[in-house]
């Protein structure tokens, strides 16, 4: 045995002989009452039970060194069972507690007399419970995570009322809201607004129903009043789109004709309005528990790295001693992830199995501030950006009468194309330019017009975006279809050229691509803005086609891993050294070393849309798609280590470790603070998650999903499915049929669509899990 190795196990046995002191020390003081300092450490105890430590809890008051109290049951330095915690900012919490979280039923006040009662889970309010708030207002109903999450009643100090379902935080799904001057809504909800089919009853007898959008009415309506007469029409704030018939009743006076439908908006709905939400100073998850905190005092050593990157060799925490006794269960039975393997070194983290490889700490890519190459004058693209920006502009820029987004089946006819001349001199429509002279074609433009407009994208940002004075940015090299790819300067849009053959499939499923948005708003196929073609004049007569898409990972986070993820392992690897390796790098189904877990209610919802996703493009006969992942890590060390979410630093300067269901601590603790702010998050844009670190043996020929470690990362996430234009053609039926004969025909990318829906979905669905 090497020095290191017999240094390491003697480390081992010293933390082994603390923690089974600590035992018995907790044991010894049984039913009495103590205040905690650092003498405690010096109280021992012989008491065994068949060879071991015999654990109980029991009752203790508590006088902790910053001024927090507690009295209460403890178990193993935490509080556990019914307790009370007194923090000296005034909040307090009476309940059930399990190794130092809330957990169970209780109460949390807060100073400015607020309360929540109901039920904890890991330190959230989560479950069924009711919340106070100091200026009166009351919600009874569900959670989770802090966020009002289910069906719930919420009466508002002003004495406004609403009953129906909440989704984190806001108001969304069906619901009723009745304000104290007697008008009421009865219909649907989105973000906290109404939004979608319902009806609003005035005090009066007037009624609306109909179509509603950001609170007001939005498309088809019937307004009607108590005398039977009414008005029908398309309602929308701007009097341009406003049109509609009146229908008068045998009763009905010359007044309701003089009627404007303006009405509506400016004095019909200005008294009733929809009360705000309270925001919450601090949330029961953001409260720390000094106890937490070592109990030896200032003459600890400082932490030291091992040598996989893990903090504390050598140095005892409260959980490091928790966790050791945890890693097995009342059985003996291992739940470690290294099974069968020395207990000890895997816990201090120098283990090294003969089946897996050091587990090194993780480091961010290097940065690259700016992808891509700009196409300035003198560039070989610089004319082709030039035509593509001169088209856009005429394009989105062209009048075209407002579209209603049921569209004729006509709109997406292959034959539905524009060509437009583009001179230099410039035309009656066409301005002058300094290029050569081009042609420039629209494929089916209203449909796209239409899409931008589902997407709510106004067409000025759109335009600028493009067609600004800041140029475009060409990413160094073509993708494996040979494709070029072009981003703007504000990252908002990517393009990309294309091949007639896939000009064709997205033509043949475009009806059936439009449709698919529109019933599904969460869907995580790759948005297309416009789809274009520049011919060149000359001898060449070149045709250049080219596709809008959105850049997925346009965001204010640093975007530090990008996946791209098929659920096949021929050739998905990224052929890079490890130093080589960049934030801007397309990593591959071989290369990921992490499980990506979700909370509860967007694990549902992504697996929902997943399926759904994968069955229309079964359905169009598309393969080959992939998974597009990217990770913001929101704890990296000075030295660009990534630190794990159980090796946290609090503001006391102790680690702490934190186990239990979350979003992020203390960042997304402060996001919660403020459920509006959550509008801006969606399925596979800006999500809140944790991931686990895997690791594949090394005895093993190919491991597809690495072997979870309990290594944990607060990470944002971005996520969506791309390269949605390869149909199952002849091409890829003679490759499937080349490769199946020199290696496994499941380990290739170009199988049968069906086939391929099915082997991405299994991938996916072991590597996204929901949070427990």
């Amino acid at each position: 045995m090497s020095k290191e190795q017999s240094g390491v196990i003697k480390a081992w046995e010293a933390t082994l002989r603390k923690t089974q002191a600590a035992k018995k020390r907790a044991n010894s003081i049984f039913g009495t009452v103590s205040v905690a300092h650092a003498d405690d450490e010096n109280e021992e105890d012989h008491d065994h039970n068949n060879g071991g430590v015999a654990l109980e809890s029991y009752q203790a008051e508590k006088v902790l060194p910053n001024g927090d109290y507690y009295t209460g049951q403890w178990y193993d330095n935490f509080p556990c069972g019914q307790g009370r915690y007194l923090w000296t900012d005034g909040c307090t919490y009476v309940g059930e507690w399990n190794k130092g979280k809330t957990m169970g039923r209780g109460k949390f006040s807060w100073p400015s007399g607020a309360t929540y009662e109901g039920e904890f889970k890991s330190g959230y309010m989560d479950g069924n419970g009711i919340y106070t708030g100091p200026s009166g207002d009351t919600y009874k109903g569900q959670w989770i995570m802090n966020l009002k999450h289910g069906h719930g009643v919420k009466s508002f100090a002003n004495g406004d009322l609403y009953d129906g379902e909440w989704r984190r935080g806001l108001q969304e799904g069906h619901g009723k809201y009745q304000w104290t001057n007697g008008n009421h809504y009865i219909g649907d909800w989105k973000n906290g607004k109404i939004c979608g089919k319902g009806t609003f009853v005035w005090s009066n007898g007037n009624r609306y129903d109909g179509n509603w959008e950001d609170g007001v009415p939005k498309g088809n309506g019937t307004f009607k009043w108590p005398d039977g007469s009414f008005y029908v029409g398309n309602w929308s704030k701007d009097p341009e789109e406003q049109n509609g018939t009146y229908y008068p009743s045998g009763s009905s006076t010359e007044q309701n004709l003089e009627w404007n439908p303006e009405d509506v908006y400016k004095i019909h709905l200005s008294e009733s309005q929809i009360c705000p939400g309270e925001k919450v100073s601090i949330l029961p998850s953001q409260k720390r528990l000094a106890v937490w905190n070592s109990s030896k005092g200032g003459g600890e050593k400082p932490r030291r790295m091992s040598v996989d990157g893990r903090v504390s060799v050598g140095v005892e925490r409260p959980f490091d001693r928790m966790n050791l006794w945890e890693a097995e269960d009342v059985d003996g039975n291992d739940k470690n992830p290294m099974v069968g393997k020395p207990l000890e070194a895997d816990l201090l983290g120098l283990y090294v199995d003969e089946g897996f490889p050091k587990r090194l700490p993780i480091k961010v890519p290097k940065f690259v501030k700016r992808q891509g190459e700009t196409i300035c004058k003198g560039h070989k693209n610089y004319e082709l950006m030039l035509n593509l920006q001169l088209g856009i502009r005429h394009s989105v820029g062209r009048p075209a009468p407002v579209a209603s987004l049921d569209l004729k089946a006509s709109a997406f006819d292959p034959k539905e194309k524009v060509w437009t001349r583009f001179p230099p001199e410039g035309t009656k429509h066409t301005p002058p330019h300094q290029s050569s002279e081009f042609k420039w074609k629209d494929y089916c433009p209203l449909v796209f017009r239409t899409l931008r407009k589902l997407f709510k994208v106004d067409p000025a940002d759109y335009m600028l975006s493009i067609c600004g004075n800041d140029a475009l940015r060409e990413l160094s090299s073509p993708g494996k279809s040979g494709s070029f790819f072009y981003l703007t300067n504000d990252d908002r849009y990517m393009i990309k050229t294309m091949k007639k053959a896939e000009v064709k499939v997205l033509i043949r499923m475009l009806a059936a691509y439009y449709n698919h948005f529109r019933a599904f708003e969460n869907t995580l196929v790759t948005k297309f803005f416009g789809l274009h073609c520049v011919k060149l004049t000359g001898p060449t007569q070149k045709k250049v086609r080219f596709i809008i898409m959105g850049n997925l990972f346009c965001s204010e986070y640093t975007i530090h891993r990008r996946f791209d993820l098929k659920g096949s392992s021929l050739g998905r690897i990224t052929d890079k050294p490890e130093s080589e390796i960049e934030s801007t790098t397309i990593l591959k189904d071989l290369d990921l070393n992490f499980i990506f877990r979700l909370q509860k209610s967007w694990f549902q919802e992504f697996c929902r849309q997943v399926d759904r996703d994968c069955e229309f493009l079964e359905q169009e006969r598309i393969m080959d798609y992939s998974l597009l992942v990217g990770l913001h890590f929101r704890e990296v060390s000075h030295s660009g280590d990534l630190i794990p979410s159980a090796s946290r630093i609090n503001s006391g300067g102790e680690t702490e470790s934190d186990g239990g269901p979350r979003l992020s601590r203390a960042d997304m603790d402060h996001l919660l603070l403020d459920p509006a702010r959550w509008a801006r998050i969606r399925l596979g844009v800006n999500m809140p998650a944790r991931v686990e670190r895997t690791m594949r043996r090394n005895d093993c020929e190919i491991q597809l999903v690495g072997e979870p470690t309990g290594e944990y990362y607060d990470v944002i996430m971005f996520f969506g499915i791309i390269d949605i234009l390869q149909d199952y053609d002849i091409s890829k039926k003679l490759e499937h049929a080349y490769k199946s004969i020199q290696y496994d025909p499941s380990s290739i990318s170009a199988v049968d669509p069906k086939q391929y829906s099915r082997r991405f979905r299994d991938f996916i669905f072991k590597i996204f899990t929901e949070e427990t």
